[in-house]
């Protein structure tokens, strides 16, 4: 069985939600990142590879680079980029691609589980990319992008998200430029909550 927790998310409004979304940091290299951040202060791309507003020469593993992700990262907060909601949320995010929905439910998951074995590894994971994230994480002290895990299927959990999705308006709705729809929702109801995170510590695996 599997802990879940709700937790205070860092998010940006409503206006800004489409500028500040980028694509996860390992699908892109340094170049490729500073051209799709090019003209664009908004982008997460300058916390998840801040080596994009240092000198293109560079060591993106340089003691700088998790510096300028701190120092980024305190500005979007300053700036009110992104703003941590005052209580505990659980999150609904959702994917549309070539006419498919796939959602996901937005926890903080338990580190225990995972050295313990109850979350399985799903794929071999490169030692200096494991490493250049937890400094990150360690530097920031934030996990700025998700950790994605499957979970088995759980009628109950589905139709607590579908009644989530049915019944209130998405915070954030948009498509990006390469055609992927991103829609979000926002879990405040504690009672929601509670059940969530009881149902995955009494049913899933």
């Amino acid at each position: 069985m599997v802990k879940i927790k709700a937790f205070k998310g860092f998010r940006p409004p409503k206006e800004l939600a489409d500028k500040v979304a980028a694509r996860p940091y390992d699908v892109l290299n340094s170049e490729e990142a500073r051209k799709e951040a090019e003209g664009n202060p908004y982008s997460l791309l300058h916390i998840t590879k801040p080596e994009i507003d240092l000198p293109k020469e560079i060591d993106e593993h340089a003691k700088e680079v998790y510096d300028k992700a701190v120092e980024n990262f305190k500005m979007f907060k300053e700036k009110g980029i992104l703003i941590q909601d005052k209580k505990d949320h659980l999150y609904i995010y959702a994917q549309t691609m070539n006419g498919k929905k796939q959602y996901g439910l937005v926890a903080c998951a338990s580190v225990d589980d995972y050295l313990e074995g109850t979350i399985k590894k799903h794929e071999l994971t490169r030692k200096e990319k494991e490493e250049d994230r937890m400094k990150h994480v360690r530097n920031t002290n934030a996990n700025i992008e998700p950790v994605f895990f499957t979970y088995p299927h759980i009628k109950e959990i589905d139709d607590i998200i579908k009644q989530v999705v049915e019944n209130t308006n998405p915070e954030y709705d948009f498509v990006a430029e390469d055609g992927i729809g991103h829609h979000f929702w926002v879990i405040d109801n504690d009672t929601v909550i509670e059940k969530l995170e009881k149902l995955f510590a009494e049913k899933v695996p």
